[in-house]
């Protein structure tokens, strides 16, 4: 993809060039409407702009404290690393103790807010700069609206109800309101959106049409608007666009980014290798005399288990390195500390290095494929046919009339390790026979939604707590 990375990684750090911005460090209290100084917006293009939302997707956060409150936090994975190394919060997070006080919660309650507030920026920038190419123009403000829609699903799905920023910086909005609000962004995103063939080579990555109706899905699997959902996975499946690589082992390797399966991934590539997301894999690497990384996020005994319960060698394989097996690239991983790692997070070219080369795959084609399959399971179609293309791919037998369990399962063992796992437990609510299964104690009432960051309560005292938390 060749957006340009400096400014993706950047641009609005950099933006104490751009913007007049509160140091404050409450990330709600940001105006969608931050002044430009003039010789800025003479220098600064609207794509640009629209690049730097993008880049909120590399930092840090997305290296370490998600996969703390997405998968270490689930019975798919276990903290990992050493006894005695905390990860700050993953200890607590692993075992469901965590507080209000959560680092990694706090860090991605701030990293969303402050993605939302760019990509507001930048639509507005877009629609004032005087574009005269008005298909151009639609294409820019449509990525934007993608952007700010993927980044409050995110938080309705962990927080539930919150604040909009363009209506008031405290008082949060009924889950509905928020949901109406990521719908609007999404279904005007689509009408203005390209398809995925449609882009030049150079704008490769960007947010397609597809990827807008992809994610619109999924907000509607979660809002359990089933005949939506299916209708909407169908747009994406009829449009040819899209298929499944016929190898699932290759997934999350460099020669299928932007494949066929590729829905909507994160970008490492660029104008150079080696701007990815800062240490995706590094923290996940195995750790160890033949390590490279620093051990975190390992697949748990209980998804080993899911995977030989199906059968399924080949997502497990794919997903897990064991200790003790050569990788397909020829590395060997002897001498680790622990049992299991993180396949998916695997860069064969810059396996430890700070900033890798790794794209992140956040919507594929076979989540659609599972999307239809629930949604259809409900409203009385056939679930039957997408399910079993999925399944059919890893070689596992067919299912003639599945029921919802089995779909729910499907999920678990084609997304593990792909940061679904704890929402869609919450969201079908299995999390508590699940986590029990786990060893952990998950409190119905309380553990549906993440605490509001202690910090964020100490800056807006007016803002309400969610049950349970304090």
């Amino acid at each position: 993809m060749k957006i340009n990375i400096k400014y993706i990684q950047s641009l609005f750090f950099v933006g104490l060039l751009l913007f007049t911005i509160s140091c404050s460090e409450d990330y709600l209290d940001v105006d969608s409407k931050d002044s430009l100084e003039q010789e800025d917006s003479e220098t600064v293009t609207p794509e640009e702009m629209v690049n730097g939302g993008y880049g909120m997707l590399t930092d840090w956060e997305y290296a370490f404290s998600y996969l703390g409150i997405t998968e270490i936090i689930s019975d798919n994975a276990d903290k990992g690393s050493s006894s005695t190394d905390t990860g700050s919060d993953k200890d607590v997070l692993d075992a469901l103790t965590f507080t209000s006080s959560a680092g990694s919660i706090l860090d991605m309650w701030n990293n969303w807010y402050k993605a939302i507030n760019r990509a507001s920026t930048a639509i507005e920038y877009a629609e004032d700069y005087g574009l005269t190419d008005e298909d151009y123009k639609d294409r820019l403000v449509g990525e934007a609206e993608f952007l700010r829609a993927l980044n409050y699903f995110w938080l309705v799905r962990s927080f539930g109800a919150v604040p909009l920023q363009d209506i008031d910086l405290v008082e949060r909005q009924p889950v509905a309101d928020v949901y109406a609000y990521i719908e609007a962004d999404l279904l005007d995103a689509i009408d203005k959106l390209p398809l995925k063939t449609e882009y030049a080579s150079d704008d490769l990555g960007r947010v397609t049409k597809g990827a807008a109706q992809a994610l619109l899905s999924k907000v509607y699997l979660y809002e359990e608007e089933w005949q939506k959902a299916f209708d909407m996975a169908n747009n994406v499946v009829n449009s040819g666009e899209y298929g499944l690589h016929s190898n699932y082992e290759e997934l999350w390797r460099a020669s299928t980014e932007n494949g066929i399966e590729s829905i909507f991934e994160v970008q490492a590539r660029g104008e150079s290798v080696a701007h990815g997301v800062q240490q995706y894999s590094q923290t996940q690497g195995a750790r160890g005399t033949d390590g490279w990384g620093w051990g975190y996020n390992i697949p748990s005994e209980t998804l080993v288990n899911a995977f030989e319960a199906e059968g399924d060698t080949v997502r497990m394989n794919a997903c897990v390195i064991f200790e003790g097996e050569t990788l397909w690239d020829g590395r060997e991983v002897f001498e680790v500390e622990n049992p299991r790692y993180n396949e998916k997070a695997y860069s064969s070219a810059s396996a430890g290095a700070d900033d890798g080369d790794k794209n992140i795959r956040i919507l594929r084609y076979a989540e659609i494929l599972l999307i239809k399959a629930e949604a259809a399971k409900y409203i009385g179609e056939d679930a039957a046919t997408p399910l079993n293309l999925v399944r059919n791919r890893v070689g596992l037998a067919s299912i003639s009339d599945p029921t919802i369990e089995q779909i729910w399962n499907e999920r678990h063992l084609e997304l593990a390790m792909e940061h679904d796992r704890w929402f869609d437990l919450v969201r079908t609510g299995q999390a508590e026979e699940a986590m029990a299964a786990d060893g952990k104690t998950f409190i119905v009432g309380k553990h549906e939604l993440f605490p509001i960051p202690y910090n964020q309560l100490v800056q807006t005292p007016d803002m309400e707590q969610n049950p349970g938390w304090e």
